[in-house]
């Protein structure tokens, strides 16, 4: 069961997380009626998920059976251990991360303009500093690759999420928990802090906000 204090609904918010990573896990049935799992890039787009890849190949052939999808987007903060808050027990150990979980029906982008505008997006993301020409289906050294290259669009029809930064914490274990990550100093830690004192409901600041 998802403990409320955890759970994140704002749609604006979930999709500036998506807009922010670039790296998933796609959730297909197989002809044998289990899962299959495949760890793919991705680009939110329009409302929508995109990915691409070969126009053949195992998730291709579950699409086409079954376009039902779920999509999974997570980042791990810092792993919290039980020695901020507690010298004895092993309970308050944790970790505070973001996930989302995505539902949707997957469909082929089959004209050159729609493929040619995913992956510009794609582009846009993944290399901000150009170094490219852009992606135009009228252009010959695109047309044959744009032809030759799935493009898949994930329709979303439910998006949840699940943010943890300690939004259950009380005064004193909050405070120990922050000293410890301030302490410790890792590459994510501050950020962790930061998200920490946005998220907790008893240790937000007067007119702050989520951003």
């Amino acid at each position: 069961m998802r403990r409320s204090e955890f759970a994140m609904e704002e749609q604006e918010e979930l999709a500036r997380f998506l807009e922010e990573m670039s790296f998933g896990v796609l959730g297909t049935l197989g002809d044998d009626g289990y899962p299959e799992l495949t760890p793919i890039n991705f680009v939110y787009y329009e409302n929508s998920l995109f990915f691409h890849g070969s126009r053949v190949g195992q998730k291709m052939r579950n699409l086409a059976a079954r376009p039902q999808v779920t999509f999974s987007v997570a980042k791990e903060y810092a792993i919290v251990p039980s020695y901020f808050s507690n010298d004895k027990l092993a309970c308050p150990a944790t970790a505070y991360f973001k996930s989302v979980i995505i539902k949707g029906e997957a469909e082929i982008v089959s004209d050159l303009a729609g493929k040619a505008a995913a992956l510009g997006a794609f582009m846009r993301k993944l290399q901000p500093e150009g170094g490219y020409a852009p992606i135009d289906p009228a252009d010959p050294d695109y047309a044959p690759q744009l032809k030759a290259t799935s493009i898949v669009r994930i329709r979303i029809r439910e998006m949840t999420g699940k943010f943890k930064f300690g939004q259950n914490l009380r005064e004193e274990p909050f405070r120990k928990v922050t000293d410890g990550l301030e302490r410790r100093g890792r590459e994510l830690d501050a950020e962790t802090i930061r998200l920490m004192r946005m998220y907790c409901p008893h240790h937000k600041s007067p007119g702050s906000g989520r951003s």
